[in-house]
């Protein structure tokens, strides 16, 4: 019953829907409506497997999802470099860089067997696609390159044999003794090269079972001491096959630099330790494209350094440039340069000269104040450049010529002068004087004595009219005895005993004592005037009087100067304060009680305002007077005909002495100053103590 009800009211609703006569005993089915009514169940049913297979979809792609987050969680545990090898293929060649960037390898070789094995080391490296640069430490400057491994991700391996009695070969002489020094300077410190990376390997002879590998283990330790980290264990080669651990020294270093290389691989992969051989196959072997490239840089590299290594590098360094043109200097070529001393301002300002003025009676304002070498074989305490200039113990730089230096030397210097044009208080007549040098002050900075042309640069001094004062700092024996006439020959004698010499000049020579004994020997063979420079530091060497004294009686020189040390302000090179500096009066004492211990010394003169006394021999006190002034005109006619007859006709000091006058002799009233002059006290200072 209710079935027939509900089919009836359907039958209504759809002919009122499609106005269906309701008269009609039939319905016709064609019409698309009726059809789709009729086949409901059917559209139903599509419907429903629709739905169905979609919530299947869903379900298997949630599933997808789910196991790829749980991928994605684990990998951010994983490096990115690793993940990026993942997705594409390959670690940039960027990252690897960073890791190792190439090598660098040091050699110090006698016989060649050291530059042999540098190479075949290169060989293995290059192999590797690194770059690699071979060096000869005779060519390289720790001074201003290796502390640029800090931070060059490169590894630095040292190939370096032992010599005579321990010693380094001649070629890693240099390298090992700035090593050296730089390891106990408190100016470089325990961590000046920390971050660089090195190994060493040794060659040596155990039958000199003393010095066996003495050069490798020292180079080692200087540079763990100075912070550097090693990479892989020192090698020590054997010369002995006896003894050798492997049959010989070639056998010796292929096992060590197998090790080299293993260490190498690990490093480039960014590991701390060496790799234990559990790796996976091919993890440690670069790509062929990286390979190809890194060839490339290698190859490019190595024709840079060669063509470096082709020519000797210039003394001065644009950094070392920067900071001596801070200071005033005049630069000069590649390794000299000239300044104004305020001594040359003084005197044209008519108020004094120098204490050379009043001793030997040089002309200030005439006297140009340079150097052939701004480098220096000591590190003095007292340095006035507070140590900006270069240290060596050879020359091992590009040189310049002497007429070159000098030319440049005269007109920097007149250039300066020529500042002075119109400036209150310049005398007019000492403005025109000052254009035209007379004298010559080879102190300025450095070792003057190191040029190797430092002859015939002195010959072109005085054939210019130009007198030469020269000073060394008793380390090169054998070239003050091949110098030629000088007009004043000085040596610094800092010090009177080995330990004392040794603190307050601080040397780089290994035999400083010797070789300052020797200078000092050389310089009693001379027949021209010479000078010992005593410079007296408080508390550092002015009780060493006894010393002195017998250092005087070795050197036989002609006259002693002695001076307090002068306080040029703080420097992390040098510990010395104000305290250290004498009083005038505590110089005055120190000279009575020397002098009293050297027979035939007397005080001859004294200049007050640079806290300096002149004792002289009592050979150039003559009738009474002192003659301790230069005849500079007679020295020049002396030492031409010394230049015009081959060096046959030779002269002694006593040979071009000048009177000296009263005002510059000890114990007058104007204490060494020319009366001639206006002195200039600076405001509120109620006492001089001494003059930079």
């Amino acid at each position: 019953m209710g079935s027939f009800v509900y089919v009836t009211l359907c039958k209504i609703t759809c002919m009122y829907f499609l106005n269906l006569d309701p008269s009609l005993d039939t319905w016709n089915f064609s019409s698309p409506l009726i059809s789709l009514w009729i086949n409901r169940f059917y559209i139903y049913l599509g419907f429903a497997f629709g739905i169905s297979l979609w919530i299947c979809f869903q379900i298997v792609i949630r599933k997808q999802l789910f196991i790829f987050k749980g991928k994605n969680s684990k990998d951010e545990s994983v490096p990115k470099a690793t993940r990026d090898l993942m997705t594409n293929g390959y670690i940039s060649l960027q990252k690897k860089d960073i890791l190792v960037s190439g090598v660098k390898i040091f050699y110090g070789s006698q016989t060649g067997t050291a530059k042999g094995f540098a190479a075949s080391l290169a060989e293995a490296v290059t192999s590797l696609g690194l770059p690699v640069a071979v060096i000869n430490l005779q060519e390289y400057d720790p001074d201003d390159h290796l502390v640029e491994e800090v931070t060059s991700k490169n590894v630095c391996a040292f190939v370096v044999a032992t010599y005579t009695d321990g010693r380094p070969t001649e070629s890693a002489e240099w390298f090992c003794k700035w090593l050296e020094e730089a390891s106990s300077d408190f100016r470089f410190g325990k961590t000046y090269l920390k971050g660089m990376r090195y190994a060493v390997f040794g060659l040596g002879n155990s039958a000199y079972a003393n010095h066996f590998n003495k050069v490798g283990k020292n180079v080692d330790k200087w540079l763990w001491m100075l912070g550097a980290h090693r990479v892989v264990a020192r090698g020590e080669g054997d010369c002995d096959v006896v003894k050798s651990k492997h049959g010989s020294i070639e056998a010796d270093f292929r096992v060590w630099k197998t090790k080299f290389i293993s260490r190498l691989q690990a490093l480039r992969k960014g590991e701390r330790k060496p790799c234990g051989g559990n790796c996976k196959k091919g993890q440690c072997e670069s790509s062929a494209r990286e390979k190809e490239l890194q060839e490339e840089k290698s190859t490019l590299v190595r024709n840079a350094m060669k063509g470096e290594a082709s020519e000797r590098r210039a003394m001065i360094t644009p950094a070392l440039r920067e900071a001596l043109t801070k200071q005033g200097y005049q630069l000069i070529g590649s390794h000299s340069g000239v300044k104004l001393c305020r001594w040359t301002k003084s005197m044209l300002r008519g108020r004094g000269g120098c204490y050379k003025h009043t001793f030997y009676g040089i002309e200030s304002h005439r006297c140009m104040e340079t150097t052939p070498s701004l480098a220096c074989a000591n590190k003095c305490v007292f340095c006035w450049r507070h140590h900006t200039n270069p240290v060596g113990t050879e020359w091992r730089w590009k040189m310049d010529q002497p007429e070159m230096i000098l030319k440049e030397a005269i007109e920097n210097h007149q250039n300066m002068i020529k500042q002075f044009k119109g400036v209150p208080g310049v005398r007019e007549d000492r403005f025109e004087e000052g254009m035209m040098v007379k004298h010559c002050a080879l102190s300025l900075v450095g070792e003057p004595i190191m040029y190797p042309e430092i002859n015939r640069f002195l010959k072109l001094l005085h054939e210019c009219k130009i007198s030469s004062f020269l000073v060394t700092n008793a380390q090169f024996p054998v070239e003050i005895r091949n110098l030629k006439p000088v007009t004043q020959l000085y040596v610094s004698v800092d010090a009177s005993t080995k330990d004392s010499l040794k603190k307050i000049d601080r040397p780089l020579f290994k035999d400083f004592w010797q070789r300052f004994l020797n200078s000092l020997k050389a310089l009693a063979a001379k027949q021209q005037r010479t000078v010992y420079r005593l410079t007296l530091v408080k508390a550092w060497n002015v009780d060493e009087l006894q010393a002195y004294a017998e250092l005087v009686s070795l050197g036989n020189p002609d006259f002693i100067e002695v001076k307090g040390v002068t306080y040029c302000g703080e420097s992390s090179a040098s510990s010395l304060t104000m305290a250290n500096v004498p009083w005038h009066e505590e110089v005055v004492h120190f000279v009575r009680e020397l002098v009293a211990l050297i027979p035939n010394y007397e005080i001859a003169c004294e200049h007050e305002h640079s806290n300096c006394l002149l004792i002289a021999h009592t050979r150039f006190k003559i009738d009474g007077e002192w003659w301790t002034w230069i005849d500079y005109n007679r020295f020049q006619e002396l030492v031409q005909e010394y230049e015009d007859s081959g060096g046959l006709t030779n002269f002694s000091a006593k040979d071009y002495v000048a009177k000296t006058p009263l005002w510059a002799l000890f114990g007058a009233s104007e204490r060494g100053f020319d009366p001639k002059d206006t002195r200039y006290q600076r405001k509120n200072k109620s006492k001089d103590i001494s003059g930079c």
